[in-house]
């Protein structure tokens, strides 16, 4: 007897629905990453281009996305949660290791992974910025987080009697500028400095932030 009645399984080519929709979601975002953070930018790429880019339709881009500023927010975050995964990473690995090396080693890999795709930093540190006040406000969220990934690694250290007790809020913020200026301008090639130079300024800057002179080690 016919199966008249089979339910359709969903599927073609052996993917799933939401196997094909998250592919195509997949293509538009890796599409943006190269035209966004390589060329042209943000600001001269439009839905037609980044749709032939990624191999889809503009009929395909509205049912992922409402405009390019969704794509634009999507590829922020990608970036920063990356940085912040290899960031967790190291400072799992160096838990119990003096903070000096600590925080060498969770910088290293902050810097390693941010710098490792000039595409990435050019979508967290340039083609953010002055968007829209929608993205503004995702920029500033995000560099809260960072800000405040900081403050409780001080906090730690602090009660480990390796860092001054104090608030380091302000301070935070302040290295958390100078990190996005130094690696941008250095991949800019505005600054004559190798990226270990570069990352050895900056591990001093935190070092010092969390160890001002005047504070003295609480001995054990």
């Amino acid at each position: 007897m016919p199966d008249r009645l089979r339910a359709p399984s969903g599927r073609y080519a052996g993917k799933s629905a939401e196997e094909r929709k998250a592919e195509r979601r997949r293509r538009f975002l890796d599409a943006a990453l190269e035209l966004f953070g390589a060329g042209p930018g943000y600001r001269s790429t439009t839905v037609a281009a980044l749709s032939e880019a990624a191999g889809l339709s503009t009929r395909q881009f509205y049912e992922e996305f409402r405009n390019l500023e969704d794509v634009l927010a999507v590829l922020h975050l990608q970036v920063n949660d990356r940085a912040e995964a290899a960031v967790l990473a190291a400072a799992a690995r160096t838990a119990h290791t003096p903070l000096p090396e600590r925080a060498d080693a969770v910088f290293r890999a902050y810097a390693a992974d941010v710098t490792g795709d000039p595409r990435r930093i050019r979508i967290a540190f340039v083609e953010i910025i002055g968007v829209s006040p929608r993205m503004e406000e995702q920029r500033l969220a995000r560099r809260a987080q960072w800000v405040e990934l900081i403050c409780a690694e001080a906090r730690a250290a602090a009660a480990r009697g390796e860092a001054a007790p104090r608030d380091h809020r302000l301070a935070a913020t302040g290295f958390i500028g100078s990190v996005n200026g130094l690696l941008h301008d250095w991949s800019a090639g505005w600054v004559e400095a190798t990226l270990d130079e570069v990352v050895d300024e900056l591990v001093r800057q935190l070092v010092s932030i969390l160890r001002p002179p005047a504070w003295v080690p609480r001995r054990g």
